[in-house]
């Protein structure tokens, strides 16, 4: 058996579940698989991964956070931590699977954090409320138009000067191996479309570049005044 076989049923069974109302692209619904595959595609350092991403975000006590596309609330709840009593950490997801997983796992570990069911092109907040905006390894499972609509959402709920984040796969090369077929099947997106992205939606990019795992890549972004 070739090791792509594998690979296509482990990606085909993460994309079996309930969806929300509006969500497009490709969606993940089994939490335990996805943590599996969050492991392998950055060789166990996700811990240390979220800390870098939090670094660059920079989400101090007191703020807003929002974290769309959660997955199983593991960056969200770390961004608690950062943001204290007095702050708010919000996550949103298209697949109830995982949001029920991230509320799960909020209670087991004492954390209040709220997380609701929601496509990313239609965000359940109002303007500018969010002092720090993110959207990690997910903005390449939508197809064109959701990203742009989900970078113009961005710039809609995050505050003006506040922080949005994007983190996401660079291409990748089509070297064998399970953990290479693992990501190539689970997408890549070259940084000049988020730049170009988060651009076009009004963001005025700070900051872009690779991140030192694997093929990962970021762009922050900070929104402009309406004035």
């Amino acid at each position: 058996m070739s090791e792509a076989a594998p690979a296509d049923a482990f990606a085909q069974a993460m994309r079996c579940g309930d969806t929300a109302a509006g969500a497009v692209g490709v969606l993940l619904h089994r939490p335990r698989l996805y943590e599996l595959f969050v492991q392998l595609a950055l060789i166990g350092r996700e811990p240390s991964f979220r800390g870098q991403l939090l670094d660059l975000a920079g989400p101090r006590p007191g703020e807003t956070v929002l974290d769309i596309g959660c997955g199983t609330g593991s960056l969200a709840l770390m961004a608690k931590e950062a943001v204290g009593s007095t702050g708010l950490v919000c996550g949103v997801d298209a697949s109830a699977e995982m949001i029920s997983w991230a509320r799960q796992k909020a209670r087991r570990l004492g954390v209040e954090a709220d997380f609701q069911r929601a496509a990313a092109q239609a965000l359940p907040y109002p303007d500018a409320f969010f002092d720090v905006v993110l959207s990690t390894l997910m903005l390449h499972h939508l197809p064109k138009k959701a990203r742009a609509q989900l970078a113009a959402e961005a710039r809609r709920v995050v505050k003006p000067g506040g922080r949005v984040l994007v983190v996401d796969f660079a291409e990748q090369s089509r070297r064998k191996g399970l953990r290479r077929q693992l990501r190539h099947r689970h997408g890549n997106l070259p940084l000049h479309e988020i730049l170009a992205l988060l651009d076009g939606a009004g963001l005025s990019v700070v900051a872009s570049g690779p991140l030192g795992i694997q093929s990962v890549h970021f762009a922050l972004a900070v929104g402009r005044s309406n004035s």
